[in-house]
């Protein structure tokens, strides 16, 4: 069961070392066998695409690519409360991804000079989906509606089959309400692969986004140059910052929701009252009982998931800022105080009734995070990770003259007299 530990500066570095312990780094064997996949398909593009799906699922699905009259089929027979509630996501998250488009800009100046940059859309992208055992349509949202709106041309989803050799219907319904262009059921790293250098059959993207297994995520961290990526994903995590007003139901509850992703996820509660520690352990215990994946949520807990006791609460600031969470959920009497404090997290939560999984599904805000405490430096997918960027220069012959000397001795002070000249000759 997980663990009350007291803050000191010495516990919760020690346990900061036994999350860095997780399997985040790829062994070699998984390594070699990826590159060698990679390498087949970019030589022998469908035949060692379908070869490693025949070996790896059993049997080739029904379909290689999904036809347009399948997709539209899984809308129409679908369930309807459940497109309604997709629909519903599906306004939240594109109103707020709409927000975070930027513009194209020029700046004139009066001596003639244009400086501007322009941004446009990735030609092409492909998005990953999980649909064998584990399906999740909440992730075609989260990186198809960005894309949409940054104006990218085309999108491709690769997401394996199910047990029977077809989609999973759920995702296709995702798929067709958030325009996705073409899909595929392929899975693993053959999938990225044909992404990456493109096939007989498969297109060839510029960017490659979306979660998958230890396969998935090394074939991404491999190609990364052949194509760009948005991250790689570790195993999920939460850390909440709790006070003594926090209802221990809710604590529990919230841990739990992030313990049920894997054996090797990361639950924490960062708290100032000793009681409400020994309340969600209590919580903890009689909420799991008929839970469906109460095994793995039991291990994630014992294994990596902790409580820390501390004195006061700037000291738990501080320990959410050290441990940058992929997920940070704020449960103090007045949490709107400490939005300008927490400055590393993928994403913050803030209050009683912002628990985890209303990111993950409907609120807005992209699920996309940053893990293994890459929230540091790293960002949520957003926007921004669909565009290409591109400035531009005019000069008049004036305005040129007129920086000529500057050019010239910054060029010739780094031994690039050729760069000199360019300028030099223009003015001979």
């Amino acid at each position: 069961m997980i663990q009350i530990i007291k803050a000191d500066g010495t516990n919760e570095k020690k346990y900061i070392d036994i999350l860095k312990s997780r399997s985040t780094q790829v062994n070699k064997a998984v390594t070699e066998s990826v590159q060698s996949i990679i390498n087949d398909v970019k030589e022998n593009g469908d035949e060692a695409v379908l070869e490693y799906t025949k070996k790896f699922d059993g049997k080739l699905p029904k379909f290689i690519e999904v036809p347009r009259e399948e997709i539209q089929n899984a809308l129409t027979e679908a369930d309807e409360d459940y497109v309604n509630a997709l629909l519903n996501a599906i306004e939240n998250i594109t109103d707020f991804h709409s927000r975070q488009k930027h513009q194209s800009m020029i700046n004139t100046k009066e001596n003639g000079v244009i400086l501007g940059q322009r941004i446009r859309g990735l030609e092409r992208v492909g998005i990953y989906v999980p649909g064998g055992t584990a399906a999740y349509p909440s992730s075609v949202l989260m990186n198809a509606i960005p894309a949409k709106i940054a104006g990218v041309k085309e999108i491709v989803m690769m997401t394996p089959p199910t047990s029977d050799g077809t989609p999973n219907p759920d995702i296709l319904v995702a798929a067709a309400l958030c325009g996705v262009d073409r899909v595929f059921t392929l899975g693993g790293a053959q999938a990225i692969a044909a992404l990456a250098y493109g096939t007989e059959s498969v297109p060839k993207v510029d960017k490659i986004v979306g979660p998958g297994n230890i396969y998935v995520a090394t074939a991404k961290k491999l190609l990364y140059g052949i194509v760009d990526i948005d991250m790689i994903a570790g195993p999920s995590e939460i850390l909440i910052l709790a006070d003594e007003t926090a209802p221990a139901k809710f604590v529990a509850a919230d841990l739990m929701s992030q313990a049920e992703h894997d054996v090797l996820a990361s639950a924490i509660l960062v708290t100032t009252s000793l009681e409400l520690a020994k309340q969600t352990v209590e919580e903890i215990k009689k909420q799991s009982e008929s839970l469906s994946r109460k095994e793995i949520i039991q291990k994630s807990l014992k294994d990596y998931g902790a409580i820390f006791v501390c004195d006061n609460i700037d000291y738990a600031v501080k320990m959410a800022n050290d441990f940058a969470p992929e997920h940070l959920e704020v449960m103090v009497k007045n949490p709107m105080e400490y939005i300008g404090k927490l400055d590393n997290a993928g994403s913050v939560f803030l209050g009683n009734y912002a628990p985890e999984p209303l990111g993950d599904y409907y609120a807005g805000p992209n699920h996309v995070l940053p893990t293994s405490g890459t929230a540091r430096f790293f960002s949520p997918l957003s926007v921004d990770a669909f565009v290409k960027k591109s400035s531009y220069i005019y000069y008049t012959d004036e305005a040129l003259r007129e920086a000529h000397d500057d050019i010239v001795l910054l060029a010739n002070r780094e031994g690039l007299t050729a760069h000199a000249n360019s300028i030099i000759v223009r003015y001979k």
